[in-house]
């Protein structure tokens, strides 16, 4: 009998024993669930912004809605040397102001309101951006500036601005192979040039020295010597779309520059 108390007090003790585990083992279970909550909250995680979508609530620092009525990244300065005829704007932002590389975007304005409708990869003066653009710096003119012809060593029969076809744009033989169709098709940016006139126009109304020639071509790739380039199909989308109608405007430099 006596050894069979003995057991019963055993078993009733390890059964206390096993009790304590489990309660031991759930409350490390809590504790480990609860800390791996923090740490997907801390770090960005699904939980932290279930929450927080669903209290309605959201914090101070939220980035402004864009402004409708602005070309974003385009200064007040800027924004007012446009036309106020003009409902075309292509926007050439450039990367950097030592940099030959450029995103180019084409905005139409309905009303007050601008509107994005397509963007390229492109490039530009391959030593970058300048307010003060020389004959041969290798660097783009920062500004705005009225689109009023085109040209190009191919016909291009579905332009809508006056269009010069002609084999005189073909570019010099010396010059590099991957330039050979760069002036395939062209627009004429107007700095420091005439009106209404083909880009191959050499008047230079400023002076000889402040350069001239920028054209929107097609792109070979790297930087040019001023202009700015951009794909064949974009390209050929803005000759279909660029209409004189609607004013068209160019606004280009470095993103710092343009929005001063």
């Amino acid at each position: 009998m006596r050894r069979t108390g003995v057991e019963r007090v055993r078993n009733a003790r390890a059964a206390e024993s096993r009790k304590a585990g489990v309660r031991t083992t759930r409350t490390a279970l809590t504790g480990a669930v609860a800390a791996l909550a923090v740490t997907l909250g801390a770090c960005g995680g699904d939980a932290g912004a279930a929450k927080e979508a669903g209290s309605g609530k959201h914090g101070g620092d939220a980035a402004p809605e864009a402004d409708p009525t602005r070309i974003p990244g385009v200064s007040d300065a800027l924004h007012k040397r446009l036309p106020g005829k003009t409902r075309q704007v292509v926007a050439v932002y450039g990367k950097g102001k030592d940099s030959p590389s450029a995103t180019v975007r084409l905005f139409t304005r309905k009303g007050e309101k601008w509107t994005a409708e397509r963007s390229w990869r492109g490039h530009n003066g391959r030593r970058g951006w300048t307010r003060n653009h020389r004959e041969g710096d290798k660097r783009s003119p920062v500004g705005v500036f009225t689109l009023t012809d085109a040209g190009g060593v191919r016909p291009a029969p579905d332009a809508k601005l006056p269009y010069t076809a002609s084999a005189a744009f073909t570019p010099p033989s010396y010059w590099p192979k991957k330039t050979r169709h760069d002036f395939d098709h062209v627009i004429a940016v107007d700095y420091n040039r005439n009106k209404g006139t083909s880009p191959l126009d050499p008047v230079r109304p400023e002076g000889k020295e402040k350069g001239g020639s920028i054209w929107l071509h097609l792109d070979h790739g790297s930087g040019t010597s001023g202009c700015v380039s951009i794909s064949r199909a974009g390209m050929v989308y803005l000759l279909r779309t660029l209409d004189p109608d609607e004013h068209p405007a160019v606004v280009m430099g470095d993103r710092a520059a343009l929005a001063r």
